[in-house]
Parts: C-alpha cells; structure tokens; sequence
C-alpha cells in the first residue's frame, strides 16, 4: 500500500507539473500572441461580442407575470393551422388566469407537479403558462412516447395531474395510477367553452378573477425537461422562472431587437414542437412577450406548411419569407448549400443551445458582408464560453478544437435527485460541460464539429443508446447489444445496433426492430441491425462504442 501510494502521489504530482507548464506556456504564449478583444488568453475565456443585457433584479418575480408586463402592439397571439381558431393578445392573459383559477379550484397547489403530454395547439401555451403562474412546475412530454417512457418521466417528476389528448385519456388513467389526467381536445372554439361540461372546459372557464397569486420567486423551479445531457438515460432538468426569464432577454427579444421589422408584425409557424426547450422557449413564452402570431401545426406536413404559409402570411420559417433558422441537431453542409441555392433571399441561421442551459448559447447572425452558414453563430449577450482540451483540460484559443464549456444565466440549477450528475455537468464555477467538440473562429463565429456524448440527435430529439440498449437486452433471444449513431441525410442521425444473439437464436433483424419499435416512440426507433458475436467493452464493462464505429465502418 504504502509503494502503491508513493507511485500514485508520485504521478499526481508529474500531472500537476505537466498542467502547470501547459498553463505557462498558454501565459507566455499570450503576451507574444495578438488575441481579439473578446478572448481572454490568461483566463481561457470567450465573451460575447454583443453588449451585456440588464436582466431584471427583482427576486420576487415569475416568468408569467413578466411575460404579460411587456408592452407591444400585437393583435393575434396563437392560431390554430388547420381550424383558423385564434386566440388574441386581449384575451390571452384572461384565458391563462382563468385555467389558473381551476386548476387552483381542483386543488393544484405550488410545487405541484404537473404533465403535458400534447401536440403543438393553441391550449399549449395556455395551459403552461396557467401551472407556472400557481406556482406549479410543468413537465413537457412528447405525446408519442411509449406508455413505459411516460410511467418513468410520471414516476421520476412524482407528477399529479396530466393533460393528454382525447384518446390516450383512458389508458393514461389505468396506467398512472392515483393521476388526474385531462383531456384536451384537438379543436376547441373558446367562444363556447361555457356550454362544455367536460374537465377541460370547466378548468379554463373558471372565474379569472378567482386565480391564485403565490409569491414565485427567480430562483424557484419552474419546468423540468428531461435530457439526456452529456450521457446516460435521460435526466430531469429542473429550470427556472430566472432561466426562463433570461433565456426571453438575451435569446428571443435580444434577437428581435437586431431586425428592422416590428416583432408585432412577425408570424412565426410552429412545426418545432412545444415540448421541446427550443419550441418551448420560443412558441410558449418568448414570442408571445414581443406580440408576434404564433401559427401552431400539431405535426409536420410539408403541404399543410405550404397552404399556412400562405394563408396566415408566415414571416418566419416566396415574397413574405424572411428567415430560417435551423437548432437541435447539425445539418450537413451539402443541406445548406442546396438551401441557398433554392432560396438566395432568405436570410438562413443556425443557432446553439442546450435543455440544461434553457437554449441559451449562440445565435446565428448574417450581415451585408459576413455569411457564416456552417457556424452556429456568436455566443448570445451575457453568454460566455471556454474551449477545453478534454485530455489535460488546459483552456485553448479560437481555432484549436476541444470541449465547450457555457456559462449562462440559462444554466439549470441541476437535475433532479441526481447530485453526481449534476456535478459532472456543472463545475462549482457555474461551467456547463457540454460534451461538444468545438471551436470558434478568428471572427468569434462558432462551429460545433463533434461530441464527446454518447447521445444520438434523430431530426433534433435526443434519443439515449442507453435506453434502447436495455429494450434490446430484454429481449428472451439477445444476449448482448450496442447502439450507436450512423450519419444521414434527412434525421442527422440514426439509431443503428449491435446485436449477440443467444446461441441456437436465429431472431431476425426485423424482428428486432418490431420489438423495440412497440416500446419507444417512433422518433427513437433502431432503423438498422447488425449481428457480430461480441460488443467490445472496457475492463469495467463500458461499451468501446468507437470500436463499434470502425467496425460499422468497415462493413460499408
């Protein structure tokens, strides 16, 4: 023991002087290198080249109550795609306190926990922004997820009441046991909500004047968004009304403000989905504190975006189209350039962002002689950022690669009952480690090339190999799998696995497929099999998922 502890100091102690020359030399290196004004050598940190943003100071504030402070001269709030029913800006905060007042009156109290499970719809955002303002916290479910994936998120949230759509009501309630569950229906004319006797109506024709009014404070958690973070099965984030708040200034309204055209003016189509941080950040509250029309879609459809463009005057998203922009998952450069191509005049962004820093990072900003189409953009104001290199994890300058580290006034305040998760992703200075590899260019542009997480981006959702590799396990004729990630054209990525059959097993591929298909939801389905007879692992038993990589590579 006493020669193995010897050995072992012996070696921290080589490391420590190892790390103190690099660190050194990056000190020495900077006094002789020029570094623009928004890099710090010594520190080893990126600024923001935009100005800092004010952010509100008042402890005792909730992100409803801001949202409805703003000032704007917006007409329609949110419309529906397919029906046209809209709900204006004058009757928004009413049909908010109103679904407030009930849910109050059917007993949801502060720190309640409350499940979305829906589409994109006009009644989204009402519902949302009704459990914040009680003082609930809302978390935001894909409606497609298998009935197993919502018992884990239900359980884990230790949610009490649900919303759903109309057909999944009565197996939510036998599967949720002692859960509330709402149903909200797909068409709703809030003109005769008072002739309705169902649950749905009762809630949002409540007496507005009876809602609630708890003291919510910044620091308070609001929604917990469930990620797969930098590895793992996915993870509770426990967001902010402060996080929510400032992703508002220093993403949504900071954006508007570098346009010409009034934000009322804008008509945004919303084919991200609302569950989504993106789509909730931007469909749910950003936009609708700046007065722009929000068209909601319930699912994408290419030639009902073409008949909602047209017909509602879509600004957002040949004559009224002003901008794209593209988050969540990378596009391939060969997708850009057909983009431009086909569309010269329209002004195409990409932008950055995490669910653990409430999509705050980086926006995509083109000017008359700067066109960075590959680049994710600048770091938003009040965002900064450090390039580290993963091995010694010395702090590098713009154009060396390494891991992303943000600093956000976005960052969760961690997952939920997971402290070792929580400190593997946030450091005690406030870093967020992303597990993105990065690096930014001499114009301070950033450029996302790789990661270092395990988690597979299918169209934007994160999908974990962790949990399709346990469906696959429990298979009776599996005996060992692996998933991974394999590039492609449309989805970014795609699910692809390594299966060990059971000796005598002849199970086919197919089959495979069909049977984690029923368990997950669409999105997360393995689109490709591959038999091998063994998935190479580490001495402690962690899938060698780069072996896997040269391994599918050598089979093309």
């Amino acid at each position: 023991m006493a020669a193995f502890l010897k050995s072992h100091l012996s070696f921290q102690s080589c490391e420590e002087e190892k790390n103190e020359a690099i660190n050194e030399t990056a000190v020495e290196r900077s006094s002789t290198v020029s570094y623009p004004s928004w890099y710090s050598p010594v520190a080893g940190i990126y600024h923001s080249k935009f100005p800092t943003i004010n952010l509100p100071s008042d402890s005792f504030l909730d992100v409803v109550s801001f949202i409805f402070s703003q000032k704007h001269n917006g007409i329609h709030a949110l419309i529906d795609s397919s029906s046209g029913l809209s709900i204006s800006y004058s009757k928004l905060f009413s049909l908010v306190k109103s679904m407030a007042s009930g849910l109050h009156r059917m007993g949801v109290k502060q720190g309640d926990v409350i499940l979305i499970l829906l589409p994109n719809s006009v009644c989204f955002p009402v519902i949302f922004l009704a459990a914040l303002s009680v003082g609930a916290i809302a978390t935001t479910m894909n409606p497609l997820s298998s009935m197993s994936e919502i018992k884990k998120q239900f359980s884990d949230s230790n949610a009490s009441l649900a919303f759903s759509v109309l057909d999944k009501v009565d197996e939510l309630v036998r599967a949720l046991k002692g859960c509330h569950v709402v149903g909200v229906p797909e068409v709703l004319d809030f003109n005769y909500v008072s002739n309705d006797c169902s649950v749905f109506h009762k809630l949002i024709s409540s007496d507005p004047n009876m809602a609630p009014r708890p003291v919510i404070m910044q620091h308070d958690i609001a929604a917990i968004l469930y990620s797969s973070g930098t590895t793992g099965k996915p993870k509770g984030v426990m967001i902010t009304h402060g996080n929510f708040i400032a992703m508002m200034e220093v993403f949504v309204r900071f954006e508007a403000s570098l346009y010409d055209f009034p934000s009322n003016e804008n008509v945004y189509l919303a084919v991200v989905p609302m569950f989504h941080v993106y789509g909730l950040s931007l469909f749910v509250m950003g936009l609708l504190s700046l007065g722009s029309t929000v068209v909601t879609m319930k699912k994408f459809d290419a030639d009902e975006m073409v008949r909602a463009i047209e017909q509602y005057g879509v600004t957002h998203l040949h004559a009224s189209l002003k901008q794209v922009s593209c988050g969540a998952a990378p596009l391939s450069e060969k997708s850009i350039i057909e983009f431009i191509k086909t569309l010269p005049h329209v002004d195409f962004i990409q932008g950055y962002g995490m669910t653990e820093s409430t999509a705050v990072g980086t926006r995509g900003y083109n000017s008359n002689t700067v066109h960075k189409y590959s680049s994710v953009g600048l770091l938003s104001p009040n965002v900064e950022a450090k390039v580290v290199d993963w091995v010694t994890g010395s702090h590098l300058p713009p154009g060396s690669t390494g891991e992303l580290w943000l600093r956000t006034p976005g960052n969760m305040r961690g997952y939920l009952n997971n402290l070792d998760a929580t400190m593997a992703a946030l450091d005690k200075d406030g870093w967020l480690h992303t597990g993105d590899i990065v690096y930014f260019d001499k114009e301070g542009y950033l450029y996302v090339i790789d990661r270092l997480k395990e988690v597979i981006k299918f169209k934007g959702f994160q999908v974990a190999p962790a949990d399709l590799e346990a469906v696959l396990i429990s298979h009776p004729e599996v005996h060992d799998a692996a998933i991974i990630g394999e590039r492609d054209e449309e989805a970014g990525e795609i699910p692809v696995a390594f299966v060990v059959r059971k000796d005598g097993s002849s199970v086919s591929q197919q089959a495979l497929m069909n049977y984690v298909a029923k368990q997950v939801a669409p999105y997360k389905k393995v689109r490709r099999v591959y038999f091998c007879a063994s998935i190479p692992r580490s001495a402690a038993g962690k899938i060698l998922r780069r072996e896997l990589r040269n391994l599918f590579a050598s089979r093309l």
